[in-house]
């Protein structure tokens, strides 16, 4: 085949500039460039990342997991969760004659802000459980499943599988399932590191079981309290108010208030879970009644969570002098000049959930919880009122 000289010219190189710059005589013009077609704006570029999300669910299953019994039904996945309410007696050991569900829902409030300064993360998650179940079990009911939600400023999913393993370690001491949950990434709303967490549980109770507190206290009733693990989760504005204005270290240690832990892990100490020995206690007795109230002790501190529980005619007559307050309460009021009634309006101050009981059973019901671990106290009784508590020095 003949060569095609026209083709042989083509392909000898002609210099395009001499030496000093200018342009060879007879040089082609070079070819503009096409410009680059702009690249599509992506999730991924907004701060949300689909993979990271992703990948964090996968790390949590194991944590979703155990927290599973035989009545969690469904796959990985769903859309939601499902839990069987019952079955039969040779599955579940109890079968519900009248049934009725009870739901809440919760979060731990500013203490997030606490935990993301101290990067302490496996916590925070049975702080929202506790908060929750405890509020469950005032009305008697066992505690099923729960939910969670976080937001977040951005999915990472180590830290992510952090926050859940806390969910679940308080999932299982309150003996529910961990069925499902939300992450919503939201870099618009919530700053770089920030999260937020929230819960939500359902509980069954048979309706003769129902402890309802205003329709059953009665005069001469006696007030148990039981110890709480620390501020748990609430009042951590005024927490945290108090660290700034008294320049506070949360990573140093305060030998008055702890010689091994710094303020930092005493503040984050997780709320105290009550499920197991308030249920096993109401369990215990299957013809009586003995216990016509409680109180979970959140915001509001004794006098305005006791008071829930009590009719309009009678009062919660209670001394301050029948328990030891922690000293982690002494230490804030020091440092934050706080007034003592502010502070019992405020914290818990040492009880975190209370029991009032009728006083022919109140040995019984004291024996039962500390074999169950818990420290009892005896705070007072129930006298005639207007449906308030009268705390006595």
């Amino acid at each position: 085949m003949a060569k095609n000289p026209a083709k042989k010219k083509q392909s000898k190189k002609t210099p395009a500039a001499t030496k000093g710059g200018a342009k060879a005589k007879g040089a082609s013009k070079p070819k503009a460039k096409a410009k680059a077609k702009p690249k599509g704006l992506t999730y991924a570029d907004t701060g949300v990342s689909i993979e990271a999300g992703d990948a964090m669910v996968g790390r949590i299953q194991n944590h979703l997991h155990r927290t599973h019994g035989p009545r969690v039904l469904g796959r990985e996945g769903a859309f939601a969760g499902m839990f069987r309410l019952d079955h039969n007696a040779k599955l579940f050991k109890r079968n519900y004659k009248d049934p009725v569900l009870v739901g809440c829902t919760d979060g731990v409030g500013t203490k997030v802000l606490m935990a993301i300064e101290m990067g302490v993360h496996d916590t925070i998650g049975q702080d929202c459980v506790a908060m929750n179940v405890n509020d469950l079990i005032v009305q008697g009911a066992e505690p099923l499943f729960f939910l969670d939600y976080i937001g977040t400023h951005a999915v990472d999913p180590a830290h992510m599988e952090r926050i859940v393993k806390g969910v679940a370690d308080g999932c299982e001491l309150a003996g529910c399932a961990l069925i499902g949950g939300e992450t919503a990434e939201m870099p618009d709303v919530y700053k770089k590191g920030d999260y937020d967490v929230a819960g939500f549980t359902v509980g069954v109770v048979e309706l003769k079981k129902i402890v309802e507190g205003q329709a059953q206290v009665q005069k001469g009733d006696v007030i148990l309290g039981l110890g709480s693990s620390g501020v748990h989760s609430n009042g951590y504005t005024l927490v945290r108010a108090i660290v700034k204005k008294a320049k506070l270290k949360l990573n140093k240690v305060y030998p008055e208030l702890d010689p091994e832990r710094t303020l930092g892990a005493v503040l984050l100490e997780p709320t105290r879970i009550y499920v197991k020995p308030v249920i096993d206690l109401l369990d215990s007795y299957k013809r009586v009644k003995p216990v016509s109230g409680m109180a979970h002790i959140t915001g509001g501190g004794l006098v305005g969570n006791v008071n829930r529980a009590l009719p309009k005619t009678l009062d919660a007559k209670i001394s301050r002098k029948t328990w030891a307050v922690p000293p982690v309460f002494g230490f804030l009021q020091k440092h934050g000049g706080i007034e003592r009634d502010e502070m019992f309006r405020v914290f818990n101050m040492g009880v975190g959930y209370t029991l009032i009981v009728r006083p022919r059973f109140a040995d019984s019901v004291v024996q039962k919880l500390e074999a169950s671990g818990e420290t009892v106290f005896r705070l007072g009784e129930v006298v005639s009122g207007k449906g308030k508590v009268q705390m006595r020095a």
